[in-house]
């Protein structure tokens, strides 16, 4: 089973970006539907994006539609999270999650099999 770990979270102003890394181990993406969640103080834990490693299909929550966009890296192993305009209200814990079925790019967060630690987002007004 694949291992996943998240990086690339920090402090960043008002319209800035980010760029988060998921990272996995254990064995390839290739046949894996990747997805990201975030969760904010207080709040549920909530979809963000999700991608397909085998062709690429993407699906993103209406929040971050235009912001946001999920890709896979040259390695077979890596999954990219690039957030654009951040607003104050993306600020969270990001969670990078994969499920074996490598067609899904779904919202539903029970239907993800493995989870990373989470990394830190903060953006300041």
């Amino acid at each position: 089973q694949v291992q996943l770990v998240e990086s690339g979270g920090g402090l960043v102003q008002a319209g800035g970006s980010l760029r988060l890394s998921c990272a996995g181990s254990g064995r390839t993406f290739s046949s894996y539907g990747l997805g990201w969640f975030r969760q904010a103080p207080g709040k549920e834990r909530e979809f963000v994006a999700a991608i397909t490693w085998s062709s690429g299909r993407t699906n993103y929550a209406d929040s971050v539609k235009g912001r946001f966009t999920v890709s896979r890296g040259n390695a077979k192993n890596t999954v990219y999270l690039q957030m654009n305009s951040l607003e104050p209200e993306d600020t969270a814990v990001y969670y990078c999650a994969a499920n074996t079925r490598s067609w899904y790019v779904g919202s539903v967060e029970r239907d993800y099999d493995v989870w990373g630690q989470g990394t830190q987002v903060t953006v300041s007004s």
